[in-house]
């Protein structure tokens, strides 16, 4: 792809946006190389976690302004914001939501900026790592623009309204210590991409079937009513519960030994 590149390995796919001169900002075709990537990687049932990360100086420093301004006129092709199909969001959206969608873990590893679109992108993920000099903000107000790639539908699950008013009013720049103390982030790291990777290699030796169910799971948990949260509790582990994968974790645990989990069906 043009904008991101996806190395595959035991089950981990590291997925880079690899526009490091422009600091990944996002254009027309980083847009379409994140939500390519994550369709990509969304039907390869061997993968187990994913790690999201950028090119050379920074995650990502948002929108390219010299590239996007006046694309309305001039694209001839989709435009960001023409619906996708089987998603809710629209184009530019689905560049950060996709992630959501993925079935699998997704962890973002994030260092130097990440503004506007980036940090959006960064939210799509489940779980994010940054140094404690990262640099991150709800930059669009400085643009007189509002956050519309997926930021509503992400960040009202993170952290509470009052941040996310005043971080959006203000697009006041944050450290990636503050990051984490907002809850904005998960963990602070000195190495972020290397801590991700760990993590997701951990996340990657449990039964693959599970995972995902759990992720399924605690995302509808998060939208639904009481009764359809215990009601869908109940129908994930019927999809589980004596099935090879979840026998081969309690024998492999009884045994002392690595896992051999099979890819889900």
């Amino acid at each position: 792809m043009e904008r991101v590149r996806i190395e595959k390995k035991d089950g981990i796919a590291d997925v880079r946006l690899v526009r490091a001169d422009k600091l990944n900002a996002f254009d027309q075709p980083m847009f379409a190389a994140l939500v390519d990537a994550g369709l990509e990687l969304a039907a390869d049932r061997s993968v187990r976690a994913v790690v999201l990360s950028g090119e050379g100086r920074a995650f990502s420093s948002g929108l390219d302004m010299a590239a996007m301004t006046g694309l309305g006129e001039r694209q001839a092709g989709p435009r960001l914001s023409d619906p996708t199909e089987g998603s809710p969001a629209n184009q530019a959206q689905r560049a950060a939501w996709v992630w959501q969608e993925l079935p699998v873990p997704v962890i973002a590893a994030v260092h130097g900026v990440a503004y506007g679109a980036g940090l959006q992108l960064a939210l799509g993920a489940d779980i994010r790592f940054v140094t404690p000099d990262a640099k991150l903000s709800i930059r669009e107000t400085h643009w007189g623009l509002i956050p519309d790639v997926g930021l509503t539908q992400t960040l009202r699950n993170i952290v509470g309204l009052d941040v996310v008013k005043e971080l959006t009013f203000t697009a006041r720049v944050i450290s990636g210590k503050e990051a984490v103390e907002l809850r904005l982030a998960t963990h602070v790291s000195d190495d972020p991409h290397r801590d991700a990777l760990a993590l997701a290699r951990e996340i990657a030796g449990r039964s693959p079937d599970a995972i995902r169910a759990a992720k399924k799971l605690l995302n509808s948990a998060l939208l639904g009513s009481v009764a359809d949260g215990l009601r869908l509790e109940a129908q994930l582990q019927g999809t589980l519960i004596g099935k090879p994968n979840q026998l081969e974790a309690v024998k492999a645990n009884l045994e002392k030994r690595a896992p051999r989990f099979r890819d889900p069906e």
